[in-house]
């Protein structure tokens, strides 16, 4: 029987606010009280930091479109991927634009506080934004560019004035709702804290270790080593209120071993030593089916979870052969047998081409009714289409006219590689598929797996010509979402971007499609946006700039049942999406946790 804590959470030392234990007092938690995960923290934390850089502290500081992650520091509202919606946290009620969506107003819950026992108040929003701003951190370098300012009305009432155009049109209003969803609001009086310890040098700022921060979430720093991460539950959260959630999260600890590698993660897993688990297992089936473990995931069948994403191989254009030949680029992705790249790269972990048809889309219900299917249906290919593709080559002219096996283009025997990184198994089994469809269609594509290291700085350089195809994943799910997506599929200004993470890796050039994408944010009617995108992906599929290989969840969710139950699993009702329990409206899990039996 595992020793319960050596003491109490009264007799912990307090740190600026922070409660915070010793080493010997989190060897063994007490299980029945600590949710365990795994896959998600990587390495020892670097700061508590809400309003700084490379903090490597996954479990608290973690800002995201899909669902920033909410256990200590808190956004306005809460993004649920399962249907597009923005449920209030710090917010009161919905939010209200103006008519010609410049100014958005937002009433902040007259229950929510700091950690210390002050308001979450106007003045918090308005610095968290300032002070990214003037420091340049995630915040100010994301949405710097759409927010002129933010000015209160009074202490819980604030608007967000768009940033806006000569003419006073809006920038990008999307933008402005991903900042609601995305944006880990921090206490005005600590950053002026930080602020005044650091002389207001925005370095020491950005990277000051905020061991005294203040948190308005249910959950705050505990300990933290090389081994070992715990947060441990605030019993005065604000969220108890009956205007939140009406009481507080079940599990009193949140903890998390920082493991070497995925193996080492997976063998905890299965151990029943990790809840809640993040992190790809092929043919996870087999640990219920054959292994008879307690583990499931949030549907019973393939493809088991989400699929929010989808990792796509990219042409660049700046190899002119493939730049200026169309008829290439669409048969090398007519000819490619994604069947086998699910099968395999992803052990049926994704819907086939076949049930979604490739789009700019991705197959949740709500993407799936933004465009006209049968107004692109005759474009859309599902794979694996090698006479067709032959069909297409030998019509544009592009045939072995040497008679060597291998098709060229004015006598020059086309080569291309198909590039990844190395160690990415899953990619690097899908860019051997790409290959071999070439070979079927007489275009020689070979593999290469760079590392890391080499292979960043490479396909994100715009002007590179070291990678013919190559494979990055543009973003799952979000506020802006799919107009973020279509934007780094088809924005001409994305091109040319030094070290660009932004999109367009493939120096796509399209004066319509970029004036697609500067539309759709400016568009409120349903009809109207729907052909917008519409028109969008009939350019992309007759242009095919690239083409993805796979639908993939943008977050893992598997749990072990060992322990605690009542995880959200598909069609149980409560519209809670498989975001691991802290993204997003996923924390909701966290209130209707039970422990077995």
């Amino acid at each position: 029987m595992k020793k319960l804590l050596s003491v109490v959470l009264a007799s912990a030392m307090m740190l600026g606010g922070v409660v915070t234990a010793t080493a010997e007092e989190v060897v063994d938690l007490p299980r029945e009280e600590t949710l365990y995960f795994g896959g998600q923290q990587w390495g020892t934390v670097n700061s508590w930091n809400p309003i700084g850089v490379n903090q490597n502290n996954a479990m608290a500081t973690t800002a995201q479109l899909l669902g920033s992650r909410t256990l200590m520091f808190e956004t306005l509202y809460m993004y649920n991927f399962l249907d597009g919606s923005l449920t209030p946290l710090l917010a009161d009620g919905d939010y209200q634009w103006n008519d010609d969506l410049t100014e958005l107003t937002i009433k902040l819950k007259d229950a929510a506080k700091w950690s210390d026992g002050t308001d979450v108040t106007s003045a918090d929003v308005i610095r968290t934004f300032d002070i990214g701003v003037e420091i340049g951190n995630g915040v100010g370098t994301g949405y710097g560019a759409y927010i002129d300012s933010i000015e209160a009305i009074d202490d819980k009432t604030f608007v967000i004035k768009a940033a806006v155009t000569e003419d006073g049109t809006p920038v990008n209003p999307l933008k402005v709702n991903d900042f609601l969803g995305g944006v880990l609001i921090a206490q005005a009086a600590w950053i002026d804290t930080c602020v005044e310890r650091n002389g207001g040098d925005a370095t020491a700022i950005l990277n000051d270790a905020a061991e005294d921060v203040v948190w308005s979430g249910p959950y705050t720093r505990y300990f933290d080593d090389d081994q070992k991460v715990v947060l441990v539950r605030d019993d005065n959260y604000w969220g108890q209120d009956e205007s939140m959630w009406g009481k507080l999260p079940v599990p009193k600890y949140i903890a998390h071993a920082i493991y070497a590698d995925n193996a080492a993660t997976e063998v905890a897993f299965k151990a029943g030593e990790i809840d809640v688990d993040q992190q790809f297992l092929p043919n996870i089936q087999n640990t219920w089916l054959e292994e008879g473990l307690p583990i499931s995931t949030y549907m019973e069948d393939a493809p088991y979870g989400v699929c929010l994403t989808m990792p796509t191989a990219w042409y660049n254009m700046n190899n002119s052969v493939l730049a200026e030949n169309t008829a290439l680029r669409k048969a090398i992705a007519m000819a490619v047998d994604y069947d086998t790249i699910i099968a395999n790269a992803m052990t049926n972990q994704s819907p086939s081409f076949a049930d979604v048809p490739r789009s700019l889309m991705n197959p949740t219900e709500g993407e799936q009714a933004m465009y006209d299917h049968e107004a692109v249906a005759d474009l859309q290919f599902a794979g694996n289409d090698i006479d067709g593709a032959n069909a297409l080559l030998d019509e544009a002219g592009i045939v072995d006219s040497d008679g060597d096996g291998w098709r060229d283009i004015d006598g020059e025997k086309i080569s291309l590689n198909a590039v990844c990184p190395n160690g990415w198994t899953d990619w690097m089994a899908a860019m051997e598929v790409v290959a071999a469809a070439g070979k079927n269609i007489g275009v020689e594509i070979t593999t290469l797996f760079p590392e890391w290291d080499i292979y960043q700085t490479v396909f994100t350089n715009p002007s590179q010509t070291e990678y013919d195809i190559f494979m990055w994943s543009p973003d799952g799910a979000g506020p802006s979402m799919p107009w973020g997506r279509v934007r780094q599929f088809l924005d001409s200004n994305l091109a040319g971007v030094e070290n660009n993470w932004t999109g367009n890796w493939g120096q796509y050039v399209n004066e319509r499609a970029t004036e697609i994408v500067n539309q759709i944010p400016l568009t409120s009617d349903p009809e109207e946006l729907k052909a917008l995108y519409t028109e969008a992906i009939e350019i992309y599929l007759t242009e095919v700039p690239s083409f993805s290989l796979m639908y993939r969840p943008a977050v893992f969710h598997a749990v072990n049942e060992s322990v605690w139950t009542n995880f959200p699993e598909d069609g149980d009702g409560r519209n809670i999406p498989p975001a691991d329990c802290t993204d997003g409206y996923g924390i909701a899990a966290l209130y209707d946790l039970e422990l077995v039996g």
